[in-house]
């Protein structure tokens, strides 16, 4: 790879790092090239991005973004490989189950709702994170609920009101 090749991929990094939100940093070397096209495959029925990179490269990326991603640094070791997504659990979900039938993926460390994650003991809990838009209508569903309530007790009583009304205007004097 020439340096104008590593310019240019350092370059797409650095524009994917921005454009999307959430990314984990994985291990899948030692998979077959079998289980990796099965990985890829899943990864693109899924939504996301998977990439193979040099870790020399990746920290570049790293340095050159507008965000800052020193810790993650350290864990640029070995073979990485890069999942990139809008949704911030779908790679945790994916990975748990791939790990199923096989003994990779390993999760190295994840960047979700701009928070560092590290190490593959996390791997639970970022499969239980929720985003930002699924809190937004949990939020929005609890303060309906009180309204909703009051509401649906405002008729219930509006018609027992009425049918009383109307028992007493149909009394006999």
């Amino acid at each position: 790879m020439n340096k104008e090749e590593k310019t240019k991929a350092i370059d797409e990094l650095v524009e994917s790092l921005a454009k999307t939100p959430h990314f984990y940093l994985t291990d899948i070397g030692e998979l077959t090239a079998e289980k990796t096209s099965q990985l890829r495959r899943i990864c693109f029925k899924e939504g996301i991005e998977l990439k193979v990179v040099k870790n020399s490269l990746l920290q570049k990326a790293f340095e050159r973004s507008e965000n800052k991603y020193a810790e993650l640094v350290p864990t640029l070791k070995g073979a990485t490989s890069i999942m990139f997504t809008s949704t911030g659990n779908a790679p945790a979900k994916l990975i748990k189950k791939f790990r199923e039938k096989n003994p990779k993926p390993i999760l190295k460390a994840a960047y979700v709702e701009e928070s560092v994650y590290l190490g593959d003991s996390q791997l639970d809990f970022l499969e239980k994170i929720k985003s930002k838009n699924e809190l937004i209508a949990e939020l929005v569903a609890l303060l309906q609920s009180p309204a909703k309530n009051v509401v649906s007790q405002l008729q219930s009583s509006g018609q027992k009101l009425s049918g009383v009304l109307k028992t007493l205007g149909e009394r006999p004097e």
